[in-house]
């Protein structure tokens, strides 16, 4: 699993915390992200870039802004790992 990788399962993993395993379920409902709900990992596949922000929004379209203040708060510590160009601006 890849850095990237590793941003989408904490956003995943945090939304879990929340809803329980819905939030796996609606990961697994995001084009170009595959989820092993058994092993709790995902892979990214395609532009990370979009696919973050598909994941974010996904999450945002069932459970409202909230959702999406808490994806940015799950990988805040992670982003300064990456070049901001990687980073969806949802994220930021």
């Amino acid at each position: 699993m890849n850095a990237l990788d590793q941003i989408a399962v904490k956003i995943i993993k945090e939304q879990e915390l929340i809803m329980g395993p819905v939030a796996w379920e609606q990961a697994g409902k995001v084009t170009g992200l595959r989820v092993d709900v058994t092993g709790h990992v995902a892979s990214i596949e395609g532009s990370p870039r979009d696919v973050l922000e598909k994941l974010v929004a996904q999450y945002e379209r069932l459970f409202g802004r909230a959702s999406r203040e808490v994806c940015r708060d799950a990988v805040r510590p992670l982003l300064s790992q990456f070049p901001q160009d990687q980073i969806p601006e949802v994220l930021k």
